[in-house]
């Protein structure tokens, strides 16, 4: 995280690889995903630290607070501030569907649910899934698990979509040269643990 002196905030990147891997990581910054990321990390280490009876890090805390915000753009969370046609010109909705990751994977220290919802929506209807990967299915699930979309996370996790199947011996296939691919079925257990038994604030 880098203090951006002209808006008052931490940038991060570039360069920064963002998940969804479309992107150049020598020119993108402050992805949706990695944001989120880095308050959550920051937050829980700050809790460690008072659980270990240690002050809180007033740098950390500095970060946290001072982070810039997830980039929105038309009313729904985009992939990074450097993405805003994200969704504009259809360019950018291959890959992973990561701008839903901070409320799904992660608890959503940073969004806004009614944009996250939109957002949601706005993936579901325009997005590529023909160029996804396994854990996308799941992730989307979890998003709409945590919004109190039962009906779509349940048609996410079962989406006719080659990379969404299963093997007999249980593994998420992708490809013929990668016919075993951890995330997804990773991805699969998180999503139906929420969604059979709910879910702390973490």
């Amino acid at each position: 995280a880098e203090w951006d002196e002209e808006h008052s905030r931490y940038v991060l990147g570039p360069p920064v690889a963002p998940a969804q891997e479309i992107y150049d990581h020598a020119v993108t910054f402050n992805p949706s995903f990695e944001l989120s990321y880095w308050a959550f990390g920051l937050s829980v280490a700050n809790m460690w630290r008072e659980r270990l009876g240690l002050p809180r890090d007033e740098n950390w805390d500095h970060i946290l607070q001072h982070l810039s915000r997830l980039p929105v753009v038309d009313g729904v969370y985009t992939a990074a501030e450097t993405a805003p046609d994200t969704f504009r010109d259809k360019t950018g909705v291959v890959d992973h569907p990561t701008m839903l990751a901070p409320l799904g994977m992660l608890p959503g220290l940073m969004v806004d649910h009614e944009t996250m919802r939109l957002t949601l929506h706005e993936v579901w209807k325009n997005w590529n899934w023909d160029h996804t990967w396994g854990w996308d299915y799941p992730m989307t699930a979890m998003t709409a698990a945590r919004l109190g979309e039962g009906r779509l996370a349940v048609e996410a996790l079962l989406m006719e979509r080659g990379k969404n199947s299963y093997l007999p011996n249980g593994h998420n296939y992708q490809r013929p040269d990668l016919s075993v691919y951890l995330p997804g079925n990773g991805g699969l257990l998180t999503a139906v643990a929420m969604m059979a038994s709910g879910w702390e604030d973490g």
